[in-house]
């Protein structure tokens, strides 16, 4: 496992935005695990989280992008903290973009945030996690209303590894159904192998109960 996913899984744990025990999900599903990005709420916090996925998107996209869209709303923190990493770390200005909720009729109006979209751009969505694919269903109809644009792929911090709608996993349903590549700084897969009865800062996070939850939800619901 590459350094940076194994410190990102812990930055998740440090920061509490990846937590055990019984969560009762969006969809209804009952899950051993959850994933809160809204944790995220210092300086500090946002600085790292933004260099991670920084590192995350410039492994499998390298730099062949121009716009960072995060949708409204989680996204859009996620976005600006990313193009301000990303052009630290590899010395490449790349144009964040969001939207509203509701379009805006005066001053600044439209439904986006931050850059417009042109022709021609390489953008490359940033979210938290995906379980269903959702979000897709009302991002992409938006982004490729405002231009001619070219979809690169989607980042999320972590793959549940779960089944979307169908059999597959929604990062899997994703590529499938809008023909761009998904990927996630992260896979539970990788957390499982970090925090699996391995201490850290004196805390087993991941012991033998955990791991059977985890285990049996996989079992039911995993891709």
């Amino acid at each position: 496992m590459d350094q940076y996913k194994e410190e990102f899984i812990q930055f998740m744990v440090d920061c509490q935005v990846l937590k055990f025990g019984e969560f009762i999900l969006k969809s209804g599903r009952k899950s051993p695990f959850f994933m809160n990005a809204g944790a995220y709420v210092t300086g500090a916090q946002l600085l790292r989280l933004g260099e991670y996925y920084a590192q995350a998107i410039h492994a499998h996209y390298g730099d062949d992008f121009d716009v960072l869209f995060g949708p409204a709303y989680k996204g859009i923190p996620l976005s600006v903290a990313t193009t301000i990493a990303y052009s630290r770390l590899y010395g490449k200005e790349i144009r964040y973009c969001s939207n509203r909720k509701e379009a805006k009729d005066h001053g600044d109006a439209g439904i986006l945030l931050g850059s417009k979209l042109s022709d021609g751009d390489r953008v490359v969505i940033i979210e938290d996690v995906t379980t269903s694919g959702k979000s897709m269903e009302e991002t992409v109809p938006i982004i490729r209303a405002q231009a001619d644009i070219k979809v690169k792929g989607l980042m999320v911090s972590l793959n549940r590894m779960e089944r979307g709608k169908g059999t597959k996993s929604a990062l899997e349903e994703i590529k499938e159904l809008y023909g761009f590549d998904a990927n996630a700084i992260v896979t539970m897969q990788d957390v499982v192998e970090c925090l699996y009865n391995k201490p850290y800062k004196g805390n087993i996070y991941i012991d033998d109960g955990i791991k059977e939850a985890i285990d049996q939800y996989y079992a039911q619901y995993g891709a």
